[in-house]
């Protein structure tokens, strides 16, 4: 067992660990670059420009062949992601293979290039966590530190792809480890920190989203910040129904299921092509205000569905990403109608859409701190913090209590048997 007198050492390799997560990171990042200029001439989050034939094939071929390839890889190795580390943790002690961390880098690097609906921070945390699992097996770490070791990958490898230190810290303790300890807790800080550094020595510290200062212009907005987060709590509750829904295609064949989830991406990327890909830019624009309210209601529901069919058939993309997207897209929604309803006291709409951002990741992760302070780093705009407390609170309340549902990664790994957290 690994206690607190072997803390300086294991605070000495959560910081090897931190290391070789952000190379990998930087790796994962170069590859997702490089794979989108190779075929599309563009940048990972830029998709504008491409015919609609393009749109509707090309997620649909990458789906195909992930489907046909992951089909004959086995079961086993199907499940990626972070629902992937929460399973060796509760069933396996912890041990990463080797082959599902390859499956999802190249699977995940092939899936974003060719658009298919997700996030790279769950395929990261994977990454994270497999390069964190591999050093603590060789160092034959007991189960307990080895728990610890896959923490600070996970937390190491938010932190660097985001940009996201100290979310990456509560990410990792609050949705993985589900406890603070500070035997846990010091390693973690550690091992993201020297992961972020690497990560912004290669490519850079900016933050992923920027915005001008803004803050709430009225305390008359509590009521309507109240309902906005029962309304966001009630289309992420729907979000992870429709996850459920999709995981159910269990009796299908892997290559059948992926190709309906490319199907309905290329149909829904004939309607937007911001449905495509993470859609980070679309965040950007929906707080600097350019969308207007038939394009943030079309991309928010071609996102949502999109995103929902391709993480429930299990394609070897993230969750975190695309929920963000919709928290801004809805939150964009909620903002125009503030300030259609009372123009002299709403906020602007760039701060309903980082309060949707952060409401949406907390309710369907059901990560409070995780989602505040990951919102509060990404837009560098500490005025958040107080409306982002209240909307995160009763978002959660409606998917927990309202709606009687667990976190999207707890209900995926209950319909595949795994009871989390397990126990000590």
């Amino acid at each position: 067992m690994i206690g607190a007198e072997v803390l300086p050492q294991l605070c000495v390799l959560a910081t090897v660990a931190g290391v070789a997560t952000g190379v990998v990171m930087v790796l994962f990042r170069f590859a997702l670059e490089g794979a989108a200029w190779l075929l599309r001439g563009q940048d990972s989050e830029s998709f504008d420009g491409l015919s609609a034939e393009w749109r509707l094939l090309m997620p649909l071929a990458a789906a195909l062949l992930l489907g046909i390839v992951m089909t004959r890889i086995g079961a086993e190795s199907q499940r990626l992601g972070v629902v992937h580390v929460m399973e060796r943790l509760a069933r396996h002690e912890g041990r990463m293979p080797w082959r599902p961390a390859l499956y999802q880098f190249v699977g995940t690097v092939v899936a974003l290039t060719a658009g298919l609906s997700g996030g790279r921070e769950g395929p990261a945390v994977h990454l994270g966590a497999a390069a964190c699992g591999w050093l603590g097996r060789w160092l034959r770490l007991p189960p307990n530190g080895l728990r610890t070791l896959l923490a600070c990958g996970a937390a190491a490898a938010i932190g660097a792809s985001f940009n996201t230190p100290l979310a990456g810290v509560v990410f990792a303790m609050e949705v993985i480890l589900m406890e603070y300890t500070i035997v846990g807790f010091l390693p973690v800080i550690l091992a993201t920190v020297t992961a972020t550094v690497v990560h912004r020595w290669a490519l850079g510290g900016a933050s992923v989203f920027a915005l001008p200062e803004i803050g709430m212009n009225s305390l008359l907005e509590v009521p309507y910040i109240l309902i906005a987060g029962v309304i966001v709590g009630s289309v992420g509750a729907c979000f992870i129904a429709l996850v459920k829904v999709t995981a159910r295609f269990q009796a299908w064949p892997f290559w059948a299921r992926a190709g309906l989830a490319g199907a309905i991406t290329g149909v829904a990327a004939l309607a937007t092509p911001a449905v495509l890909g993470v859609g980070y830019d679309t965040v950007n624009e929906a707080l600097l205000g350019d969308l207007g309210w038939a394009a943030l209601l079309v991309i928010l529901l071609a996102k949502t569905i999109a995103s929902a069919v391709c993480v429930g058939a299990g394609l070897p993309v993230g969750v975190i990403g695309p929920v963000l997207v919709m928290g801004a897209l809805l939150g964009g929604l909620l903002g125009g109608v503030g300030q259609a309803l009372a123009p002299n006291h709403a906020s602007e709409s760039g701060l309903y859409v980082m309060l949707g951002m952060a409401a949406m990741m907390a309710a369907v992760l059901q990560a409070p701190l995780a989602a505040l302070t990951a919102v509060l780093e990404l837009t560098a705009n500490p005025s958040v913090i107080l409306p982002a407390m209240l909307i995160i609170v009763v978002a959660m309340l409606t998917v927990s209590h309202l709606f009687k549902r667990r976190s999207v990664l707890l209900e995926t790994l209950l319909q595949a048997g795994v009871r989390y957290p397990p126990e000590r």
